[in-house]
């Protein structure tokens, strides 16, 4: 197998691993798939792959910065227009991770990939703790950044826990989300009457046509860079 086709620099090469890998990830989920499959489905070396990514993990850490962009950007124009309330936009963004996350178990195999391992959680964490200190500030101003940092620890394992266990029928989907929301809005000591009006917001959207489109839309973007 060749190292590279004619004209085909580092970059190309590099977003053609991210397209295959994540294509991978959705099909096989994150924990059957092997750096080899990778490697002969983006058409290079194993050797190559390895130069520009260290380990399948290093590989999930620059899906995981683009995820959750994505998700950020799905979020803010779902509420563009409706509201300008910050907390109701966190209400809309991590229901939407949840409805990713649900959507079929590859995709939550790697949503509880991205939320274990070292490099990964790090990234997570430093990311959605700038968010949170937007989003909660306001009405927390005695919080300093390593605050929100340490409370973001708190509320990422609360979002992993709900991620990991599949609803059934004693436990909907729409149960999830409102059981979410009211135990990560505590952490944050969102008033009662705000917790409940951001469960009532949240409910308007239709989320598993959302989450489906925006799996979708990520996987294009992915492949449109490797063209």
């Amino acid at each position: 197998m060749a190292n590279t086709k004619p004209g085909r620099n580092h970059e190309t090469m590099r977003s053609a691993i991210l397209h295959t890998a994540a294509k991978l990830f959705l099909q096989k989920g994150y924990t059957a798939t092997t750096l080899k499959e990778i490697a002969a489905g983006a058409k290079i070396n194993i050797g190559s792959l390895m130069n520009l990514f260290k380990s399948k993990e290093d590989l999930l850490c620059d899906l995981v910065t683009y995820v959750l962009e994505r998700q950020f950007t799905t979020a803010a124009k779902l509420v563009a227009g409706k509201t300008e309330d910050k907390i109701l936009f966190y209400a809309t963004e991590t229901t939407l991770q949840l409805h990713m996350a649900e959507s079929n178990e590859n995709v939550r195999d790697l949503y509880a990939a991205a939320y274990s391992m070292p490099k990964t959680s790090s990234i997570i964490q430093h990311a959605i703790t700038d968010k949170l200190e937007m989003v909660f500030k306001e009405s927390l101003p005695h919080l300093e950044t390593k605050d929100f940092y340490k409370l973001e620890i708190a509320s990422g394992g609360i979002m992993r826990g709900f991620m990991t266990i599949p609803c059934d029928m004693w436990f909907t989907m729409e149960q999830k989300v409102q059981s979410f929301l009211e135990t990560t809005f505590l952490v944050y000591r969102v008033p009662d009457a705000k917790i409940n009006e951001a469960i009532q917001f949240v409910s308007q959207f239709d989320y598993p046509k959302i989450a489906q489109e925006t799996i979708e839309q990520m996987l294009m973007y992915l492949e449109q860079t490797t063209m």
